[in-house]
């Protein structure tokens, strides 16, 4: 429990950060996988600028790291070349 009235704030404030952080690191997860379920290289090479836009977008305010966010865009444009 806490003891100060600082703290108290940093709780309440850390579990709002924490909500906000999950909405969007879930909603990019069902992005990135609907991505990838898309069969169609049209759709999915329209697809493209709107994930990888919302990638950069989460790592600049860190909900997920850079690399994550490179690494994911790096292997989402490999799926999308080797469609035909």
């Amino acid at each position: 429990m806490a003891n100060h009235k600082s703290s108290e704030k940093r709780i309440r404030q850390t579990e709002t950060k924490r909500l906000h952080n999950r909405y969007y690191a879930k909603t990019m997860r069902n992005a990135v996988r609907d991505l990838r379920a898309t069969k169609d290289k049209a759709a999915a090479e329209a697809m493209l600028p709107k994930v990888s836009a919302m990638l950069d977008k989460l790592a600049k305010i860190n909900v997920i790291h850079s690399n994550k966010a490179s690494n994911l865009k790096s292997k989402l444009a490999l799926y999308i070349n080797k469609l035909k």
